[in-house]
């Protein structure tokens, strides 16, 4: 195990948004906009923005990373870029309160339904129902998570029709 797997999360997340330089195994170099690291097999995903073309994704395995340098720290501009990237389109298309309107009508119609749903995360943003399906924002079908492929293909039809009857 290198030194950059033993690293915690919380250490990662130190190099999260930054430029970075990565030096691998075998010389090879890499440098980009540190996305995320995988909190298992601590591999590194970077962004680049080569001119005139759509962002490039690169993946590099934490059992070759060898060094991690900060060439230089994200402005809230390049934050928002990268956040972009990960983010699914509808998002961007809600406002915070909208995003919050979503949320509590959804969580209100489940329950009127009699369906278990509370909120979870640091900011109470994702809906968990019954403790084994979680919806994150913009609260749609395609936003639903769950290791039951049963229980995940019931509550995205419910979802779904729910969406259906407010449009």
């Amino acid at each position: 195990m290198n030194d950059w797997q033993r690293k915690s999360p919380l250490d990662w997340e130190t190099y999260v948004n930054k430029l970075v330089k990565v030096v691998a195994v075998e010389k090879h170099e890499y440098e980009g906009w540190l996305l995320t690291v995988d909190p298992v097999s601590a591999s590194i995903v970077l962004a680049t923005f080569p001119e005139n073309e759509k962002v490039s994704i690169s993946f590099i395995m934490g059992h070759a990373v060898q060094e991690v340098e900060i060439l230089q720290e994200g402005d809230s501009d390049m934050k928002q870029r990268l956040a972009r990237i990960s983010a699914p389109e509808e998002s961007q298309a809600y406002s915070p309160e909208e995003l919050e309107e979503r949320k509590n009508a959804l969580k209100t119609w489940l329950e009127t339904n009699h369906i278990p749903v509370g909120e979870q995360g640091e900011l109470g943003r994702t809906l968990s129902v019954a403790g084994v399906l979680t919806i994150d924002p913009p609260y749609g079908p395609e936003q639903c998570s769950s290791s039951n492929e049963i229980i995940l293909s019931r509550v995205q039809a419910l979802v779904q029709g729910y969406l259906d009857k407010q449009h």
